[in-house]
């Protein structure tokens, strides 16, 4: 009797065991947090446009590199129209925590399925667009355009030059009109050439044609070109090099990235928007439960827009031209050179 005692106690001591063991992993497993996933969602230049989306890519890579967020974050190319929308909604699907959703041509899916999905966050490069549950990022590109504008008037010898957007819209209306009126900031009588890949979205990856339009232009006379127009802007720097086989002191000016190392020494400078910038801290911010809605503008005061000066450039200025570029940089900052905006004058 004295043994079977014992074995009954052994039996009923090895299920509560499991018990308190089950217990316990059921309690580690509720209060274990959830990393967040991110999804980007780019436009049809892609990560490898050495300019707008590739800086977008790269924010985000830095936040899967520096910030805790789940390893199941990605990014998608849209390719064509009617990806996009697709894109976005399934992202909106509970699967992901926020959706960054870039350039002009997905602001039109995100204002409609963000209006289906109140709750979902969304952050918008490049577009305004007024949802409580969208942040619009949006840059000063036309004060950056016009300090560029002004730099190529600075070095033009011919008193010519140029400016080639992707597709036509107000946004790259916008860069035009800046750089128009920062050329003739420094130089009233300077003739300004605008044109435009295409009117549409295939535009900006359309580098063949980009190179035509270039070469076109330095044949004329144009010695410095600034060009907005995503991966099609590859073909206009393919044409400088070209160019300066025939002619030369041909330059180019680049966007969004620092495209100076393209093709050195003809790179006048890059007028930059810090995309991966902004784009790591709306991911920071979500990740940090501060991220906010509604539409941030950023310029030069808090270093949203710049010009890129480093070693395949410093050789093409004096200490004079960068003080007067330095000048002008300022000055715009103060508020006491008012650049024109398309947005603006476009509704007069």
């Amino acid at each position: 009797m004295k043994s079977i005692r014992i074995f009954k106690k052994s039996f009923f001591l090895l299920p509560t065991f499991g018990i308190l063991n089950i217990l316990s992993l059921n309690s580690n497993a509720s209060t274990k947090t959830e990393l967040p996933k991110i999804c980007l969602v780019l436009d049809k230049g892609g990560k490898d446009d050495k300019s707008f989306n590739q800086s977008a890519y790269d924010g985000f890579i830095r936040a899967q590199k520096e910030l805790k967020i789940s390893k199941e974050s990605k990014y998608v190319t849209v390719t064509n129209d009617a990806q996009s929308q697709n894109f976005i909604r399934s992202f909106s699907n509970g699967e992901c925590g926020l959706v960054i959703a870039v350039g002009f041509n997905n602001a039109d899916s995100v204002g409609k399925v963000a209006k289906k999905y109140p709750n979902q966050k969304y952050a918008l490069v490049d577009s305004t667009i007024d949802e409580p549950n969208i942040r619009s990022i949006s840059f000063q590109e036309h004060e950056g355009s016009f300090l560029v504008g002004a730099i190529a008037a600075m070095k033009s010898k011919s008193g010519n030059v140029g400016f080639i957007g992707g597709m036509e819209i107000p946004l790259i209306k916008r860069f035009g009109l800046g750089f128009e009126a920062g050329a003739k900031y420094i130089n009233p009588k300077i003739k300004v050439t605008e044109t435009f890949v295409g009117i549409t979205s295939a535009a900006w990856n359309n580098p063949t044609k980009a190179k035509e339009i270039a070469l076109s232009m330095y044949t004329q006379g144009i010695d410095v070109i600034f060009v907005a127009a995503g991966a099609s802007s590859q073909g206009a720097f393919d044409a400088v090099e070209e160019a300066n086989r025939k002619f030369s002191n041909k330059f180019i000016i680049g966007v969004d990235s620092n495209q100076n190392y393209i093709a050195p020494g003809h790179v006048l400078t890059s007028m930059e928007k810090k995309v991966n910038l902004k784009v790591f801290t709306a991911i920071q911010d979500f990740v940090d439960n501060k991220f906010t809605t509604g539409v941030i503008k950023y310029g030069f005061a808090d270093g949203g827009i710049d010009w890129s000066y480093d070693n395949f450039n410093k050789k093409l200025f004096k200490d004079s031209e960068i003080k007067e570029i330095n000048r002008i940089k300022k000055e715009i900052n103060d508020n006491k050179i008012i650049v024109p905006d398309f947005y603006k004058t476009s509704k007069n």
